[in-house]
């Protein structure tokens, strides 16, 4: 949990509710985990990691059901029982394990107006913590690298926060691709597309261009040039005395 924030109040909260056997004491011992933000691409999705802590001693938990919320409007639940309004219906879903400690929360179809949601953890227990989304319209460009030897290869890289629905690459030039995603910090992730393909003349000092499409709604390019490899001449002299 190196890479997450811990915050005691906010303008997002996360709600828990128990089911328990037992009495629950004090909440100062509750920690929850979050990045303290993520930046979004509108009509994609994010998935905001949330983890948390609670005093185990002398609690018998039956059974969890949380509860993400903006104001007093609930935008979350693993209540299968719960209807959210409709702005929210078919889109917003906790995937993690309540009773794992795992509070993540994924939102699909991301609007401007889903930017900073309000949040809440009650029921005796109080912990709050700031999960503010940045909506931007616009994908950045990726970042692109070439390298030409006997073959070419070239990469197209971009940051997303949406690993259930990455983005998809196409290129200008044929050849072999390879996709891969890793995890990053803060909620995001970062993936990479590998172009590799032997050159013909005709080829060279010409754009290479890669396209990454986002839930096949929104698109960026970004083009990098190839360029021949000049090979080094090595002349050695001889003297003759």
């Amino acid at each position: 949990r190196s890479n997450l924030t811990r915050f005691n109040f906010s303008h997002i909260i996360l709600c828990f509710i128990a089911e328990m056997a037992e009495s629950i004491g004090s909440g100062k011992s509750w920690l929850i985990s979050v990045p303290s933000k993520i930046p979004v691409l509108e009509s994609s999705c994010v998935v905001i990691p949330c983890e948390y802590d609670y005093p185990t001693k002398g609690n018998l938990w039956k059974k969890w059901r949380g509860y993400w919320t903006r104001g007093d409007e609930t935008v979350a639940s693993n209540n299968p029982k719960f209807k959210l309004k409709q702005e929210f219906k078919g889109r917003s879903r906790i995937t993690g394990t309540i009773e794992s400690n795992d509070c993540t929360w994924q939102l699909d179809d991301v609007r401007e107006t889903d930017t900073g949601p309000k949040t809440c953890l009650n029921n005796y227990l109080t912990s709050n913590f700031v999960k503010i989304v940045d909506c931007t319209g616009v994908p950045e460009p990726p970042v692109m690298t070439v390298s030409v030897n006997n073959h070419a290869s070239a990469t197209c890289t971009v940051t997303h926060a949406c690993p259930s629905s990455p983005p998809k690459f196409s290129w200008s030039h044929p050849g072999k691709t390879k996709t891969s995603s890793k995890k990053l910090k803060e909620g995001l992730w970062s993936t990479k597309s590998t172009l590799t393909f032997t050159p013909e003349e005709a080829d060279f000092n010409k754009p290479l261009k890669c396209t990454v499409n986002f839930n096949d709604k929104k698109t960026t390019e970004g083009s990098v040039l190839l360029v021949k490899k000049i090979s080094q001449i090595s002349i050695r002299l001889q003297y003759h005395w």
